[in-house]
């Protein structure tokens, strides 16, 4: 990644799933500032709650870039974001944000994924995929801020 980058941390769960969810980032400037956010909603899924925290790491990213097109390079343990990023969103926009299939069916979370391809076009962006509870510090980091968004609007985590 450019020096110049920016390196955005996510992670999303839902406790159980759906139910309670949490999304967290932490998102590091080119200058090295850090910066770490979370939050929860009351009835969600992890799925919902992955893409709210690459989504809030992205508005953060955006609001703090002098660049018109920032570097970022996205670091998550959800593959399902990392794939619909960078293999399946092209498709699905193609075909009216329908998945592929007969009968064609309609794309899950389809507003998030929408708020996030007009972000995507917005930046310079790398995926990463780190697997989860594997030690990985930052993914860790957003692992905890998850669960305090649970906390945050009352559920429970173990």
């Amino acid at each position: 990644m450019p020096e110049a980058g920016y390196r955005l941390y996510t992670d999303g769960g839902a406790a159980p799933n759906p139910g309670p969810g949490g999304w967290a980032f932490v998102l590091m400037t080119p200058q090295n500032d850090r910066q770490e956010a979370f939050g929860g909603e009351a009835d969600s899924t992890n799925n919902r709650m992955e893409l709210t925290a690459v989504i809030r790491g992205f508005e953060a990213a955006l609001a703090h870039a002098a660049t018109e097109k920032p570097v970022i390079e996205l670091v998550a343990d959800s593959k399902y974001v990392l794939q619909g990023i960078e293999e399946w969103m092209a498709g699905w926009k193609a075909r009216g944000w329908m998945k592929a299939g007969k009968p064609a069916k309609p794309v899950l979370n389809v507003m998030l994924w929408k708020e996030l391809d007009a972000m995507v076009s917005q930046l310079d962006l790398t995926c990463t995929w780190v697997r989860g509870h594997t030690g990985h510090v930052e993914n860790e980091r957003c692992d905890a801020l998850v669960k305090d968004g649970i906390r945050s609007i009352g559920g429970t985590v173990e």
